[in-house]
């Protein structure tokens, strides 16, 4: 797992592309989530502490399972 380092405007440009967000885990202090490619394939898993994103995480929809099949 990487530490920190992404940016709000890093994670709009991604999903921008059609790639995606997946939570794993979000709490007050603390957000994990990966990476995913458009596919859902798991690119890159991301932890941060930054309120500013863990903020910004809560808005991101859950992946939508039924549209890939």
């Amino acid at each position: 797992m990487t530490a920190g380092g992404l940016t709000i405007e890093d994670l709009e440009h991604w999903r921008l592309f059609g790639a995606g967000c997946r939570v794993v885990e979000l709490t007050a202090d603390r957000a994990v989530f990966e990476l995913c490619a458009c596919t859902g394939e798991l690119v890159e898993r991301h932890e941060s502490r930054d309120p500013r994103l863990i903020d910004y995480l809560r808005t991101v929809p859950p992946p939508d399972d039924d549209a890939r099949k």
